[in-house]
């Protein structure tokens, strides 16, 4: 601060300067003509100090390492007023999660029900949910077993408790993605640029050992690890896997997981401003019939013929 109130003096001798310079051409004028010099060269100088002393302290301190690139605005499918979500990229991107992005991450807030009807059948997910392994009990000996999930069961988590969480991943806590799309700024095109924004720092940024570098998380430093890569796993649709379709596929999980009730809100929302028009001719129609004969009225004042 010390350092801009001296800047910010040395402006003011520099201005004052220019000023009496002004002042003394204009003295050998003619009289009227100095007072309007006078006049113009005041205000020029005084609206100069201003913009500069404005523009100087306004000025922040920048740290290249505090810079944060915002994620851009990508064309989803379902952006549109009325664009559902595509559920066979919400069956894709529960594979990608289920396979890739459940070793770290948990999801609370889903159970394999949740999928019913939405990107599975029935069977289909009560095959799905047998396949993992869920921790139940006590039994009749007041002992814990492990039995093969059901439809009503939870997502399981990859951790037992945050702590053993952050020992497998070097201090850092994986957030838990039930709402991760509507818990960042800029929902699903964060994440997307998350996942595909790794690159090799630029020159003079340094990185800290277990980090790596992506421009669209805060800080630029990520704990998180590539996750994505071509092929990592295989389509049964046989869409080509590769890293932006598997990022693309994967939000637009994360968003209907975030937004279960989307297309039902979309679908619900046609029908009521449908509704509200209908209503609105109507009740217009109405007021003008109501209204038609104060509208039209004539008032004609008559004097008595005795007047």
């Amino acid at each position: 601060m010390a350092y801009r109130f001296s800047r910010l003096r040395d402006i003011s001798k520099r201005l004052q300067d220019v000023f009496k310079t002004q002042t003394r051409l204009a003295t050998t004028a003619t009289a009227e003509g100095a007072k309007s010099n006078r006049s113009m060269w005041f205000a020029l100088g005084m609206v100069a100090a201003g913009g500069l002393a404005t523009g100087y302290l306004l000025q922040p301190s920048v740290n290249a390492n505090e810079l944060e690139l915002h994620p851009p605005h990508f064309p989803w499918a379902h952006k549109g007023a009325f664009s559902s979500l595509d559920h066979a990229a919400i069956r894709r991107g529960y594979e990608v999660y289920r396979q890739v992005c459940a070793a770290c991450h948990s999801m609370d807030q889903l159970a394999y029900r949740h999928l019913v009807n939405v990107a599975y059948t029935e069977d289909e997910m009560k095959t799905i949910a047998a396949e993992a392994q869920v921790e139940d009990g006590p039994d009749d000996d007041g002992n814990m077993f492990t039995r093969p999930g059901k439809l009503s069961d939870h997502f399981p988590k990859p951790y037992p408790n945050e702590q053993a969480a952050r020992a497998a991943n070097a201090g850092a806590y994986p957030p838990d993605l039930s709402l991760i799309t509507s818990a960042r700024h800029g929902g699903e095109d964060y994440v997307f640029s998350i996942l595909t924004g790794y690159m090799d720092p630029p020159a003079g940024v340094e990185v800290k050992d277990d980090l790596y570098f992506n421009p669209y998380f805060p800080g630029q430093s990520i704990a998180m690890a590539p996750a994505l890569y071509n092929e990592i796993i295989e389509y049964e649709d046989g869409t080509p896997a590769t890293v932006t379709q598997l990022a693309k596929d994967v939000c637009t999980f994360l968003k209907w997981a975030a937004e279960p009730d989307h297309d039902d809100r979309k679908r619900m929302g046609m029908k009521a401003l449908t509704l509200l028009a209908l209503l609105a001719a109507a009740s217009y129609y109405y007021k003008r019939h109501r209204w038609s004969v104060l509208k039209s009225r004539k008032i004609v004042y008559r004097p008595s013929p005795h007047s």
